[in-house]
């Protein structure tokens, strides 16, 4: 990688445009956040101080990198992916911070086939990646409030690199005041936040309340901690253990006014991940046999049944053999 830069955040959004701003990375994003930022600079507040930085950004990936990390909305991957140029990436690490489940298989379907017989080009190699203990949000291109007092902290694993490996080629994100915890296993590093993510966004939409006030409801705390159960469940069958109490308690220690970002494009009448999110469990659930009622539920509340007829007949076949 001699040459390459250190590191690029696809997407210049709230997680995005907060990394880009902390770590001085390159940023790539559409032609009106680029422009913004390179006029007026990237806005960060952060404890209610904002902060002015003038990171180089682009519209095209075309130059290389070490470290790619992927930080756009999940029905918007397609697109954003299109402004990257996958011999930008030979060697590098691409580490998606989506919400969901199926995000990984869509981004070593585009950047892993390489002709390294032909232009001794590398594959890059996709890691799972997670982002918590953080709440930011973009409410205007080159403005980004991050909300959460902590550092945020980033989870990640590979099974096609060494835990210290991996680790090292994440530096650059600590660089910039982000914790980076290199974990085990890579589905268990989507599962331990689709798990809880997938019930709270979608009670959230459904309901119109935040995080505590969905605690505190005498008819929702019981739905939120069933829909738990069915999403741990589905992990479990997965393969990766989670342990339904030790998630509830995550929840409960959760700020009262949280809201899931699918949630806040919700109310603003934004498109909303919950397809990603929430649906990507129904459909694990689904191919694995696992009997989802309150998951499904809150799902077909708010998209309708689309997602559930074909998959609960499969799931009647599955039964029946």
């Amino acid at each position: 990688m001699t040459g390459a830069a250190p590191i690029a955040v696809l997407g210049l959004g709230g997680i995005g445009g907060m990394l880009v701003a902390r770590t001085g990375a390159l940023g790539i994003g559409t032609e009106g956040s680029a422009e913004a930022i390179r006029d007026g600079g990237l806005t960060l507040v952060h404890d209610g101080e904002p902060t002015v930085t003038r990171p180089e950004v682009v519209t095209r990936l075309d130059c290389p990198v070490a470290l790619l990390v992927v930080a756009v909305k999940a029905y918007a991957l397609d697109a954003a992916l299109d402004r990257v140029d996958s011999a930008a990436l030979d060697g590098a690490v691409v580490l998606p911070l989506l919400n969901g489940l199926e995000h990984m298989a869509a981004l070593r379907e585009r950047f892993g086939a390489t002709d390294a017989g032909d232009t001794g080009s590398r594959a890059p190699v996709v890691a799972a990646g997670s982002i918590g203990r953080v709440e930011a949000f973009s409410p205007e291109p080159g403005f980004v409030v991050q909300r959460s007092a902590g550092p945020p902290l980033v989870t990640a694993a590979s099974n096609q690199l060494a835990p210290d490996v991996l680790e090292a080629r994440l530096a650059p994100l600590e660089a910039g005041g982000v914790e980076v915890d290199v974990a085990e296993g890579e589905a268990a590093v989507l599962w331990e936040k689709a798990a809880r993510l997938a019930v709270l966004a979608a009670a959230s939409i459904a309901s119109g309340k935040p995080v505590g006030e969905l605690r505190a409801d005498p008819a929702w705390r019981p739905r939120v901690q069933a829909a738990l159960a069915e999403a741990c469940a589905v992990a479990d069958e997965d393969g990766v253990q989670l342990d339904t109490r030790a998630q509830w308690t995550i929840v409960e220690g959760l700020p009262d006014g949280l809201v899931p970002s699918a949630a806040r494009d919700a109310s603003v009448g934004r498109p909303t991940e919950l397809d990603a999110i929430t649906g990507s469990v129904v459909r694990a659930a689904r191919r694995l046999g696992v009997w989802t009622p309150m998951l499904d539920g809150l799902l077909a509340d708010l998209i309708g049944d689309r997602l559930l007829q074909d998959d609960v007949a499969l799931l009647a076949l599955q039964r029946a053999g």
